[in-house]
């Protein structure tokens, strides 16, 4: 439970932060179209995973503060969604951290089709909740 994270120091409780959500959100988009200006290949497959996940998690990032939450841990953003009744984004992000961090920790290579399946999840997602919370 998100609360769990809270009280293990994971998620600290404080004052809602607005102008850090907002220009989260703005370096969320920057990124997405960049992201998209990039040919997406066995080379760049898993840089490009990676930079979605990173958009994706900055969009959490700036839900979070803007009800004061400030998260240190990935997992807690799972936690977050389940919160406010998201369980398949929930799901969705689950799946997308794991396979981030594959690439990240393990170095694991990342199939074209796989990284593409995810950056178009993923741009999804920010949209989404974008709409729904912003």
């Amino acid at each position: 439970m998100f609360e769990d994270f809270i009280a293990e120091g994971k998620v600290m409780v404080g004052s809602k932060d607005k102008q850090k959500a907002k220009a989260l959100l703005a370096s969320s988009e920057n990124n997405l179209k960049a992201i998209d200006m990039l040919e997406l290949n066995e080379v760049t497959s898993s840089t490009i995973l990676s930079a979605s996940y990173e958009s994706l998690r900055q969009v959490l990032e700036a839900l979070c503060l803007s009800e004061g939450y400030k998260v240190y841990s990935h997992e807690a953003f799972t936690q977050y969604l389940l919160k406010i009744h998201e369980e398949a984004a929930a799901e969705r992000f689950d799946r997308l951290r794991k396979l981030r961090n594959g690439v990240n920790y393990y170095g694991k290579q990342v199939p074209v089709g796989v990284a593409l399946d995810a950056k178009k999840q993923i741009k999804e997602l920010c949209a989404a909740l974008k709409k729904k919370y912003v």
